[in-house]
């Protein structure tokens, strides 16, 4: 009993630096949550519950900051179009359906073999890039002058304590976007207790085709190159005596999102920006998306009636740093190629790619691919004979 014990307190830590760990991924989720409840009928409290409940059993698999983030392809198209909560639940199940099989049958652990780091390095430098502009442009200016003050007050306690595991940084961070939201934006935010309301999805033809088209099909690329294969070379990157593979992260990511849809959650995955971000901030265990789960079911207990109003306690502009410091934290992973001219070109290639043009991490990845062993058999095809 003492050994499990033991097991689960090296996997599982509740601590400042968890704390502020369980942090470095809500400027990703928060958003992109927010967008797609108001954007479709899917219930509130089933969602937050659900993605608490995601975060949790993550947190005990993984007993590290393995983070669950909202599917991104899914979470723009349903905020941009008009989309029912039926074909969101719909694609949540062919999506887990098809990373389950891919998983399962061990197509993910062979395409692996083909696929350099140099190319997932450049699908990390994209997803950086693409975050820390999204959380620059977008976040940062949301509450005008003086959002730009309190961001900048953000990131200049970010720098000062980042990597300090006596004083973590995302908890002053945190602290000062609350103390600002109530003195500027709050208006009423009172706790009514809520109960989820399950339902089945409902199969029908229409909606299994619609969601197949619409929403699988942009996110099965993504989902490839970021959520699995750049999010096992992070894991590597930061936890290589882990040795989390390819199959296990696909399995975990089908099962999710297998189950949540009969639950009435969102398409879910894993993501290297989250678990870069969390660990950014100070997480090394389990324990940091546990926190992070705990606050989503807490959301969904007791404030889901006034779900928008409570999330202005995380303003904009402050999430925007986080997002920032996420993204940079993915783009300072190509520093291991970056005296390779030839592997650093390709990086660059496809992260100009991949935020570039639609389906871009598809795109890209393939491109990339392409580059890597057609370059280096004009190099060996020229020096081989010298």
């Amino acid at each position: 009993m003492s050994g499990i014990k033991s097991i689960l307190h090296q996997r599982i830590k509740f601590n400042r630096n968890e704390l502020s760990g369980a942090f470095g991924d809500i400027g990703t989720d928060l958003p992109l949550i927010i967008g797609m409840l108001l954007a479709s009928d899917l219930q509130v409290t089933n969602v937050l519950l659900v993605f608490g409940a995601m975060q949790i059993l993550t947190g005990f698999v993984y007993g590290i900051p393995m983070a669950v983030q909202p599917l991104k392809a899914v979470a723009m198209i349903v905020i941009t179009q008009q989309v029912s909560g039926n074909m969101i639940l719909m694609s949540g199940l062919l999506i887990g359906v098809i990373m389950f099989a891919l998983s399962a049958s061990n197509l993910l652990n062979f395409v692996e073999k083909y696929i350099p780091k140099t190319v997932i390095r450049g699908i990390q430098l994209g997803l950086g890039i693409q975050l820390a502009l999204i959380g620059l442009k977008d976040y940062v200016p949301a509450e005008a002058v003086s959002g730009y003050v309190l961001a900048g007050i953000s990131f200049f306690i970010a720098i000062i304590f980042i990597g300090n595991r006596k004083y973590p940084p995302a908890i002053f961070i945190i602290l000062l976007g609350f103390v600002y939201s109530i003195t500027f934006n709050f208006n009423q935010g009172f706790m009514q207790p809520m109960q989820p309301v399950f339902q089945l999805p409902e199969l029908n033809t229409d909606d299994l085709w619609s969601a197949f088209f619409l929403l699988t099909l942009p996110q099965i690329p993504l989902s490839l190159g970021n959520s699995i294969f750049a999010t096992k070379q992070v894991a590597k990157d930061l936890f290589p005596e882990k040795n989390i593979g390819v199959k296990k992260i696909g399995l975990t990511y089908s099962i999710m999102n297998i189950s949540s849809p009969f639950l009435g959650g969102i398409p879910v995955c894993h993501g290297s920006g989250g678990l870069a971000g969390q660990f950014t901030f100070g997480g090394r265990t389990g324990g940091s998306v546990i926190i992070y789960g705990i606050l989503y079911i807490l959301l969904g207990l007791f404030f889901s009636t006034n779900f928008t109003e409570i999330t202005k306690i995380f303003p904009l502009p402050v999430l925007g740093v986080i997002l920032m410091l996420e993204g940079t934290a993915l783009i300072v992973l190509v520093k291991d190629i970056i005296t390779d001219k030839k592997q650093f070109l390709i990086a660059v290639v496809i992260a100009l790619i991949a935020i570039g043009i639609p389906y871009g991490y598809f795109v890209g990845m393939v491109v990339g691919i392409i580059m890597y062993y057609l370059s280096n058999k004009i190099f060996l095809k020229h020096y081989g004979k010298q």
